[in-house]
């Protein structure tokens, strides 16, 4: 039941992730041909790209959340991972596909109504950025991290086109300045390529397996064991995560004479207290070893 509310906050996330984009998109490439900006059609081809990537995020998030089988027993979630090294090569082919067209294009002195239309888009994406990181950090949920990043790219892209189309208005006086909606579309281009390189490397990381490391929630799952009955030592604790869950890999000690029953007993009840701590928590393997004393 919590996996699939926690699947139904996602999709709403993404849901107003994808309405705010189409309109985004829209108004940006509109607004280009337009009012001849080049730059503000590669920044509505940047929000474009969100919508697409969104798309991709909700179908994602939802086989991420299937539950276990026999050929998956850690479940789906890498699927978010996966599904975020799509993503990012999404990304990257936007950003190629930015900057050939920018280095194609003739440059052109475009209008100064281009500068409204980047300030609107710049606190609307900015806001819509927020909400989607904010959750995504709130939902522990990697698509929404990757979707979040992306969607900031686009505040910046929209600030290097409000100072570009500014920069052109003055291209009179000073003529080399025709050519800065130009640049400003190859440098957006530029950081959309890069930041596609930064969620594949983080991803890949993950795919190839990541513990967890932050040791104050480590430190308080060892406590959390080490104060169970029966256990004499917390040897080791390895937290791997895969998506929106995560496997756990304990081995404890217990007295010797500890009976076999007595042992199980006291893993069953590690269990449900360990899940209960993080419900993230989904897999546990308890390796018991004798206290080494005797």
């Amino acid at each position: 039941m919590e996996m699939k509310t926690k699947e139904h906050k996602v999709s709403r996330v993404m849901t107003v992730s994808v309405v705010t984009n189409i309109l985004l998109a829209i108004s940006k490439i509109v607004s280009g041909i337009v009012f001849t900006s080049t730059a503000l059609i590669a920044d509505g081809i940047h929000s474009f790209s969100d919508l697409v990537t969104d798309f991709f995020a909700i179908i994602g998030s939802h086989i991420s959340q299937k539950p276990a089988d026999l050929e998956h027993p850690f479940g789906h979630g890498n699927a978010e991972y996966l599904t975020s090294l799509g993503i990012s090569v999404m990304i990257l082919g936007v950003g190629v596909g930015v900057i050939y067209n920018s280095l194609l294009s003739k440059a052109q002195v475009s209008s100064a109504i281009v500068i409204v239309v980047s300030l609107l888009t710049i606190f609307a994406k900015y806001f819509l950025s927020s909400y989607i990181i904010r959750k995504g950090k709130q939902y522990k949920n990697a698509i929404l991290l990757s979707s979040g990043k992306e969607s900031r790219t686009d505040v910046v892209s929209s600030i290097v086109v409000l100072f570009s189309s500014i920069l052109i208005q003055f291209s009179d006086q000073f003529p080399i300045l025709l050519y800065a909606e130009k640049a400003a579309a190859i440098l957006i281009g530029l950081f959309i390529f890069g930041v596609g390189i930064g969620i594949m490397r983080e991803n890949i990381s993950t795919l190839l397996g990541q513990r967890e490391t932050n040791e104050d929630y480590l430190n308080r799952l060892r406590q959390l064991i080490a104060k169970q009955h029966g256990v004499v030592n917390v040897k080791d604790v390895i937290l791997m995560r895969y998506g929106s869950v995560s496997t756990l890999n304990l081995i404890i000690t217990m007295k010797g004479n500890t009976s076999l029953r007595k042992s199980h007993d006291i893993a069953d009840i590690l269990e449900t207290k360990i899940k209960k701590f993080s419900h993230s928590i989904q897999y546990i393997q308890i390796h018991i070893e004798p206290e080494e004393s005797e």
